[in-house]
């Protein structure tokens, strides 16, 4: 017996250095794979393949559907509910009585709650580059009611047509009442509910990496298995990116709920990394939920507005035309543009129901023109995006076949 289990054992003691050196090879042959993989699906974009592109788009769009129908079936209960109080709440809207002062009211409240919650999750949610909502739509806002605050010297703006358009009190106040923290508290529900949108943005990186981790199954995500190889080759990073990466993923990790506040707190273009993190790690979800929550909506928004006004507030605005002007050569020639469209706008504001002058000031021309491009570029890589994750599908059903064979 003793004789057998040694000869049983030698073989096994030979194959072991062999059996190392085939693994690494398969794990050199999977990575090479899998980058090559990633390359094809890259070159996947409208203006190198714009059929296929395309092509690839809608049929992914179909099994998107498909998906989420099948998850609303499973739901079925819920969508019931949610579908009772839509018409309950739409019998009320539509009965007439002395309640339709506050449905109109509830209402309007809710439709700019929305609004600003919609662009804040397309802020941060992920698809394609992601749309950079603060600079397009909310920075301006709180801009446009800082200037207004200090011409119109009152933040009491006649609602309507406030907050579409805004349109000085006719019993103006005084310049030296305004405040900062007038003007914060002013803007403040539109910054809190784009900061609360901004975090719900981050939930799919969370429920996906700890799904992953519950199953055992590798996702459909090339930021779950970039997250994964940074893990394993964690003693070897060198770059700097690398490493404040793995600096995001240890605070996050051994400080738990206040890392995450941290990380949240502040402007971090590497907070999915802790979202998936904190779902990869098992982190509660109100833990992470919360910290986050609280970071982008209260710290980080509190903080973005405070800038945003101070750098439009009138002395401020005043002293960087001036500044503008004295640049040499083209200063005067610049200067004017903007002077131009800081007096048009001063002239709106007095001026209830009167249309603007019929030549528009260039400037305003150029950002709405680079409003334009950057929605259509979000589009354009949305597009790009889930055609690139249909061909992902593609390539993996061509592996699994492969194995099978």
């Amino acid at each position: 017996m003793a004789a057998n289990g040694a000869s049983c054992e030698q073989p096994q003691k030979r194959a072991g250095p062999k059996d190392k050196q085939n693994g690494k090879s398969t794990d050199l042959l999977l990575r090479e794979r899998r980058q090559k993989d990633k390359e094809d699906r890259l070159s996947l974009v409208l203006w190198r393949r714009p059929v296929v592109t395309l092509r690839y788009f809608l049929l992914e769009t179909l099994v998107k559907l498909k998906e989420w129908t099948f998850e609303l079936w499973h739901r079925r209960g819920t969508v019931f509910v949610f579908l009772l109080l839509c018409f309950l709440f739409s019998i009320t809207y539509s009965t007439d009585g002395s309640h339709q002062t506050y449905v109109q009211y509830l209402e309007k409240k809710v439709l700019w709650c929305a609004y600003w919650v919609g662009l804040g999750i397309l802020s941060s949610v992920g698809l394609g580059t992601g749309l950079h909502t603060f600079l397009l739509y909310l920075g301006p806002h709180i801009a446009s009611v800082t200037l207004a605050a200090y011409e119109c010297g009152s933040i009491d703006f006649p609602e309507p047509p406030y907050p579409d358009q805004i349109i000085c009190p006719q019993d103006g106040g005084l310049e030296d009442s305004i405040s900062i923290f007038s003007i914060m508290s002013k803007v403040r529900l539109e910054a809190c509910m784009w900061g609360a949108g901004t975090a719900i943005g981050e939930l799919p990186p969370y429920f996906m990496a700890r799904a992953a981790r519950q199953s055992g199954t590798d996702p459909d995500d090339e930021d779950y298995e970039e997250f994964e190889e940074m893990l394993e080759q964690a003693e070897d990073a060198q770059d700097f990116v690398t490493r404040a990466k793995l600096g995001v993923q240890h605070m996050v990790q051994k400080v738990g709920f206040f890392g995450i506040l941290a990380c949240a707190s502040i402007p971090n273009p590497l907070f999915d990394l802790a979202g998936i993190t904190c779902g990869h790690f098992l982190v509660p979800f109100w833990t992470f939920f919360g910290a986050t929550l609280i970071g982008k909506a209260i710290i980080k928004m509190h903080i973005q507005k405070l800038f945003v006004i101070i750098t439009f507030s009138k002395h401020i605005v005043e002293q960087m035309v001036s500044l503008i002007g004295s640049v040499p050569t083209i200063g005067p020639s610049l200067q004017k543009p903007f002077s131009q469209y800081l007096e048009a706008q001063k002239t709106k504001l007095h001026h209830a129901g009167k249309n603007g002058p019929a030549d528009e000031n260039w400037l305003s021309w150029v950002f709405e023109k680079v409003v334009l491009v950057m929605v259509c570029y979000f589009v354009i890589s949305i597009i790009n995006s889930m055609a690139q994750s249909y061909a992902k599908r593609l390539q993996q059903l061509r592996h699994s076949e492969e194995k099978s064979k």
